[in-house]
């Protein structure tokens, strides 16, 4: 199987099928670490896979090309060099990406993470192509993976303003139908808010509860923590819904009891994980849905026709950091999430009435999102990478300086296998030929706010022969 984008394929499912993993394999302990590949630096984005290839890029600001079955180098080029593009910024001193480089035919075509370029160069030796200015803001940057359908590449940016859809699409990659001819994002919070809406949400952050519908200070066209379904051909929106309530995000808020930051429940409600293509059976009939997890805990399955609501489920608590973050899976069968729980908020681990206050992984029933197991991360940290599913075993990993790789039997939530790494993981793996592919080390960004965290320098690979 290939792993051609940050979800996969165009479904965004993070499911391979095929191979030797499976729960048995794992338990049997036949599943080792068959190379590491050294960049030098942090490794956060999922690797692609295609053609024995594995692609990836680090914080060092560097895109490599190494053998999947060796992890031989094939080719490396810095982006910074290799595009001309200045540095990041962002706590990085070098033109970064922390996307998926996305499997275009024989090109592979990356985003910077400020600015906000899409770039695109040869897969065979990482030569330029080309590059292109999607957004020109200051503060614009390409944080989500591209998918690309029929020679097209879709790209989605988060900026300090976007004139396009009122609402960041930060960590949503693109689904796809190609039957229906349809894209599938999820948007985040806003930046900015007229004065109006201003001063309708003061009025609003007297209620003492957080807010349970669409937030009534905003129009119709404003699509924050929102679904939207836009036609292949023309970018037309079909349908949106917006799924949360105010959330203009401001900086000031991360500082814990900040007299800067605005008063209010302020759920953080974005859709932070790309939209899963799936087909369920809801009251005895066949329906294709688009499913996505929000930072606020809450899972929803929508209609892929028209956007109605199939079902929703608060599958943990939600927090600034998450909620769930990064990317679900599904295997068709169950859908899986992580949930960060960042603030440390009791975290019941159904179907006991046990509780954790770390982060962990949540299995729900993809026909009906009916919880059927939680797993607390054992290493008692928050659980921020995305998961990925392989032939009935979910795998994840720990922010933890020890850096933990864990196995769970998908059906029950075990953890049946675990690695550690040596530095924290913060992003998650791509599976194929018999393998798991992933990086570990987030020490900038976020990490500045998490002592714990430390940084990393290997691309892992375990493998059953």
């Amino acid at each position: 199987m290939q792993w051609l984008t940050h979800g996969g394929d165009i479904t965004n499912r993070r499911n391979a099928i095929g191979g030797t993993i499976n729960p048995i394999s794992v338990r049997l302990g036949l599943l080792r670490q068959k190379w590491k590949f050294l960049a030098g630096f942090d490794i956060t984005a999922t690797p692609a896979v295609a053609d024995g290839v594995v692609y990836f890029p680090s914080w060092n600001g560097n895109l490599y090309a190494v053998s999947a079955l060796s992890g031989a180098l094939i080719w490396k080029q810095s982006l910074g060099s290799l595009t001309g593009i200045p540095p990041t910024g962002q706590s990085v001193n070098a033109t970064v990406s922390r996307a998926t480089p996305v499997v275009a035919g024989d090109l592979l075509i990356v985003g910077i993470y400020g600015p906000a370029y899409v770039v695109a160069v040869r897969r065979a030796t990482g030569q330029l192509v080309w590059s292109t200015l999607v957004d020109p803001g200051p503060l614009s940057v390409v944080t989500a993976s591209g998918t690309v359908y029929l020679g097209h590449t879709l790209y989605l940016i988060t900026a300090a303003s976007w004139e396009d859809i009122p609402g960041q699409p930060w960590g949503s990659s693109p689904s796809i139908d190609p039957i229906r001819g349809r894209v599938y994002v999820g948007t985040g919070n806003l930046y900015l808010a007229p004065a109006d809406v201003l001063q309708c949400q003061a009025r609003e952050n007297n209620q003492t509860t957080p807010p349970s519908g669409p937030d009534q200070c905003f129009g119709p066209d404003v699509h924050f923590d929102s679904l939207l379904s836009f036609d292949v051909n023309s970018g037309n929106i079909v349908w949106a819904k917006q799924l949360g309530g105010y959330d203009v995000f401001y900086f000031a808020c991360l500082i814990p009891n900040n007299p800067d930051c605005p008063s209010g429940p302020n759920l953080d409600a974005d859709f932070g994980e790309a939209p899963m293509l799936l087909s369920i059976v809801s009251n005895g009939r066949l329906r294709d849905v688009v499913v996505a997890v929000q930072k606020s805990g809450f899972a929803w399955a929508l209609d892929r026709d028209n956007g109605d609501i199939v079902w929703f489920t608060k599958a943990g608590p939600g927090s600034l950091e998450g909620g769930g973050i990064w990317g679900a899976a599904t295997d068709g069968i169950r859908v899986y999430t992580n949930i960060v729980n960042g603030d440390r908020l009791p975290f019941t681990l159904k179907p006991s009435n046990q509780t954790t206050t770390a982060g962990g992984w949540v299995a729900m029933d993809a026909n009906t999102g009916r919880i059927l197991w939680t797993t607390a991360n054992p290493s008692n940290e928050t659980a921020h990478g995305p998961v990925t599913v392989v032939n009935g075993v979910l795998f994840a990993g720990s922010v933890a300086p020890s850096g933990p790789v864990y196995a769970m039997d998908a059906q029950t939530g075990a953890i049946i296998w675990s690695f550690d790494t040596g530095a924290t993981i913060y992003g998650g793996a791509s599976a194929s030929y018999g393998c798991i592919y992933i990086g570990h080390g987030y020490s900038i960004g976020l990490a500045k706010f998490h002592p714990t965290w430390n940084s990393g320098k290997y691309l892992y690979a375990f493998c059953i022969p």
